[in-house]
């Protein structure tokens, strides 16, 4: 199946947040900026400092987070199930059986580094993202 790890989207203190979960935790933590990702050179100056994708990981726990978001978070839709899997054909299948009754967030489709990625809310309103790895990327438990 792959792995099922906890998604957290925040309003801009992501890196603060993870910093205080790692003093908590433990664990090793790594950021990527916005500044880091591909072609934000245009990007205002203080967007770069935003935290595209944030990860703690210790033994069996993997806590992922994030600044982007295009919504306001509010208490019950900043955190998200991510079905983690390196099967394309599996990751489709995950995506087709829990978008049934509830709603297209992102569509299932191919990242320009060449991953999966996807998300929904599903009938009982919890959302979910879809990530799959191909062959020559980078999972997400391995940051």
């Amino acid at each position: 199946m792959g792995q099922l790890i906890i998604y957290l989207t925040f309003n801009g203190n992501c890196k603060e947040a993870m910093e205080f979960y790692q003093e908590c935790l433990g664990g090793e933590l790594h950021f990527q900026t916005l500044g880091e990702s591909p072609k934000t050179e245009k990007l205002p100056e203080g967007m770069k400092v935003y935290i595209v994708q944030a990860s703690l990981k210790k033994d069996d726990l993997i806590l992922m987070g994030t600044d982007m978001v295009d919504k306001e978070v509010l208490r019950g839709n900043s955190v998200s199930i991510l079905l983690d899997c390196n099967d394309e054909d599996g990751i489709k299948t995950y995506y087709k059986n829990l978008k049934a009754g509830g709603n297209t967030t992102h569509p299932l489709q191919e990242t320009p580094w060449g991953e999966l990625f996807g998300g929904l809310t599903d009938k009982y309103g919890h959302h979910w993202l879809f990530h799959c790895k191909k062959s020559s990327a980078q999972s997400f438990n391995k940051i």
